[in-house]
């Protein structure tokens, strides 16, 4: 039987900013732009939270819901630094480590059984050692499988431990809310709901075959994870084939020059993940989902690898042009960059592109 942890740290941007000024900690904190200007919510404390504020919120209605926010604009390379000190922790325990993101990560410590009999001790040890070494706090989730591990590390946050074992797992997954479903997005959601399940056990009670009659080719690990199979190894060399960032506007908008300013934020994230990972890409993709739920993506392919936001958003204008963007509105936006190559570190000049629309 499998041990494997899953760990996210609570509110990572926001904590890293109350941690460094201490004037901050235990105060509504915004990361993001200015509320007097036209910039959106990168992250949030939880202070922030209780007020119904959000990522990817319009700055300025969050500073409407909590007229005592603090905004501070992000620090990337901050957020990278630190990222890099929390997965040398986990390493310290384990090579079989699969980073998400900059603030979670995947652990199998199956091997660590005559070391560490109990997995939920050692998820309770690591979440420590963060807090001792980095003065930020973790949320843990433990099971038999990387799926179960993931919902059970959002089930107490901040600053929970859950511990999913195998013969509680069926009744875990039963009394579980579909949202909570790691992987059940919006649309799937909406759909459940309008097709009467709206927790574990009544999805469990749904045939495989009406399930891939319904919802495609996502309904077999639909069938799979509410019966708590999931064989997904951790995976800490898998290569990734992107690097990408995207969000969920809180309100539908056609607000070109707020849509500008989330695709900003969007290019920051994949430009420190590059420069953490001194990679470039040669493929460009804007992601568009709109009001509708129609989804679309645009891409375009350079010469020489793109590696910095400046280079993303000078690509991005003929790609919103073959887009409804500024004529309908817009419930999610994404970029990813593909194609992914160690970048160079001699100055260059960025090719004309040539399209390829997708």
């Amino acid at each position: 039987m499998r041990k494997i942890i899953h760990i996210d740290m609570d509110a990572f941007y926001a904590s890293i900013e109350q941690r460094d000024n201490p004037s901050l900690r235990g105060r509504p904190l915004i990361v993001g732009g200015d509320p007097r200007g036209r910039g959106v919510v990168a992250a949030c404390s939880y202070e922030a939270r209780r007020y119904g504020i959000r990522s990817a919120m319009p700055c300025r209605r969050a500073a409407k819901l909590c007229p005592g926010a603090i905004f501070t604009p992000p620090r990337m390379e901050r957020y990278v630094e630190v990222s890099s000190r929390i997965m040398a922790i986990f390493r310290s325990y384990t090579p079989v480590v699969e980073p998400l993101s900059l603030d979670e990560a995947f652990l199998d410590v199956t091997l660590l059984s005559d070391l560490h009999p109990s997995a939920t001790l050692l998820a309770g040890e690591i979440c420590r050692r963060i807090f001792d070494e980095l003065q930020l706090t973790a949320s843990a989730g433990v099971s038999y499988n990387k799926f179960l591990a993931k919902v059970a590390s959002d089930f107490r946050k901040p600053r929970g431990l859950t511990t999913v074992p195998p013969g509680e797992a069926q009744s875990f997954l039963d009394e579980l809310p579909i949202r909570k479903f790691y992987g059940v997005g919006e649309v799937t959601e909406q759909k459940m709901l309008r097709l009467g399940i709206t927790n574990g056990r009544q999805l469990r009670s749904w045939s495989e075959a009406d399930l891939l009659l319904h919802f495609g080719k996502v309904g077999s690990f639909l069938h799979d994870i509410v019966r708590g199979i999931d064989d997904r190894p951790v995976e800490p060399l898998r290569p990734r084939k992107s690097i990408g960032s995207e969000t969920t506007l809180a309100r539908d908008s056609d607000d070109l020059a707020e849509i500008d300013l989330i695709l900003d934020a969007l290019a920051r994230d994949i430009e420190a993940s590059l420069r953490h990972k001194n990679q470039g890409g040669h493929t460009l993709t804007l992601k568009v989902r709109y009001h509708d739920f129609a989804t679309i993506t645009r891409s375009v392919t350079t010469r020489l690898p793109i590696r910095e936001r400046t280079e993303m958003l000078a690509l991005l204008p003929g790609l919103l042009r073959s887009t409804l963007i500024g004529k309908v509105k817009v419930r999610l936006l994404g970029l990813s960059l593909a194609r992914l190559v160690e970048a160079r570190t001699t100055p260059r000049q960025l090719k004309l592109p040539f399209m390829e629309q997708g």
